[in-house]
């Protein structure tokens, strides 16, 4: 039973996240906005939906803690982001709806540490992998 529950969640995050990530058509599907958005989005619904302790050891594994290379510390960064908003969510839909908020009012290395960041368009790659 806990086997079952413990595969289902990752394909819970995943299915929500690429469902909605298909949805927003955002440019850059690696190192991009569309990037960042599935990042940030992963990260609000795991801190809405478990622990932002989870996000953390996820970015502290997949992403290296941001160490390595800018594409790595961009995901980092929008992890972190992305755990805060669903941290406060007071909703799933507001939890949602601010991730796509913030990722419009992102921009190529921002410089704030509470707005999301992406690389320059000359790096973006359209693969989503």
């Amino acid at each position: 039973m806990v086997g079952a529950v413990l595969a289902a969640y990752p394909a819970f995050v995943f299915a929500t996240v690429y469902a909605h990530w298909f949805a927003a058509d955002l440019p850059g599907g690696r190192n991009g906005p569309s990037d960042a958005y599935r990042h940030t989005l992963a990260s609000a619904t795991v801190a809405y939906t478990a622990t932002p302790r989870w996000v953390e050891w996820v970015t502290a594994v997949m992403e290296r803690g941001g160490v390595g290379n800018d594409s790595r510390a961009m995901d980092a960064h929008n992890n972190r982001i992305g755990a805060a908003i669903g941290t406060r969510a007071d909703s799933w839909d507001a939890m949602q709806a601010e991730v796509l908020d913030a990722v419009r009012a992102g921009s190529v290395g921002a410089g704030d540490a509470n707005k999301i960041i992406w690389l320059p368009p000359e790096r973006w790659q359209n693969r989503w992998y």
